[in-house]
């Protein structure tokens, strides 16, 4: 795994990265026989990768990540894999997330996720946690949402409110998301922490760092649907904005939101093993940086008789994702 690059946005990034691979060719005398790429079409990776003169081969986000903490604790059996992050092409074309999979290092099936909203002008929707927000919102109140007695509401102006809305129910440029990153974007934006972001994830450092302890955990739904269980997240952001009507503090509200993650989290993980009778879970994705939902998970998970395996030397975030791109691309090519 190579030092940090960054995201390939930019031409400089590109650079760097094209000039990388030239200095690791040359230090460890490499000559590649195939390139393994994600399947998000758009990135410039994957360019990158399809005009080389070599063989493809195309992995699954959320499988990488999972693939990388088997592989970095030498799991080669299938475990259950939670990969929770902000963004990953999905099997389906919808933008993945909030992801279980029963996995191994050659392959994957998806038996749980979070629920699909719409994520109303796709990367925009990174940049601006306000409009998740109001994607969340639609989707548990419909039109109804801007009448509701949010703040957050009236930090924005009503002209754009009304085209974020409109960009929904026309299915206009909203892809479908079940992320993870995105979920706490939106949740940090309804509590008043963050509605722009400066860079991906601030708003969910932002709404991690002001949690407090308090009694309880938000509710939620857990539903079959197609061979694999569906968290219905309406029920939250609903008693999210319960609570905000009724005042309740912002600290308070980022807590039982965390507590509420973890226990969902918890409760699949549980569902799963009793489909199909597996005991490892491996926690990788970007969202498990999150010190406060990353500990109440391994302990929550631990509790509940799980072997849980987790990163310690390969990053939980994309960094770590080319290690488990490489495992299952070897396997692939043997």
């Amino acid at each position: 795994v190579s030092q940090h690059i960054g995201d390939l946005e930019n031409i400089e990034t590109l650079d760097h990265f094209e000039n990388t691979l030239a200095l690791y060719k040359r230090l460890f005398r490499i000559e590649p026989k195939a390139v393994v790429h994600d399947l998000h079409p758009e990135y410039l990776s994957t360019k990158y990768a399809r005009e080389l003169p070599l063989p493809l081969i195309g992995v699954q986000h959320h499988h990488a990540h999972v693939a990388s903490c088997l592989a970095e604790n030498g799991i080669t059996e299938p475990a259950i894999g939670v990969s929770f992050d902000g963004t990953g092409y999905g099997a389906d074309g919808a933008i993945w997330g909030g992801e279980f999979l029963l996995a191994d290092l050659s392959g994957f099936e998806r038996r749980a996720h979070l629920s699909y909203v719409r994520m109303p002008g796709g990367a925009e929707a990174i940049k601006k946690p306000y409009r998740m927000a109001l994607g969340y919102l639609y989707e548990a109140y419909g039109k109804e949402l801007l009448d509701l007695p949010l703040d957050m509401l009236h930090r924005a102006s009503e002209e754009e409110l009304k085209t974020v809305v409109h960009q929904i129910e026309r299915d206009f440029n909203s892809p479908l998301t079940s992320s993870a990153g995105r979920l706490f974007d939106a949740v940090a934006a309804l509590v008043g922490v963050r509605d722009v972001a400066l860079y991906e994830g601030q708003a969910a450092v932002e709404l991690e760092a002001i949690a407090k302890p308090v009694d309880r955990a938000y509710a939620f739904e857990i539903v079959e649907a197609d061979g694999e269980f569906v968290i219905e997240t309406a029920p939250l952001i609903r008693a999210i904005v319960s609570d905000l009507d009724a005042g309740a503090p912002a600290p308070a509200i980022a807590w039982r939101f965390h507590r509420a993650v973890a226990e969902m989290i918890v409760e699949v993980c549980g569902l799963i093993r009793a489909a199909d009778g597996n005991n490892t879970v491996a926690l990788s994705g970007g969202v498990f940086q999150n010190a406060l939902l990353f500990g109440e998970v391994v302990e929550g998970l631990g509790e509940a008789g799980f072997n849980v395996i987790f990163h310690r030397l390969v990053p939980a975030n994309d960094g770590g994702v080319s290690l488990g791109q490489a495992v299952i691309a070897s396997l692939k090519e043997d």
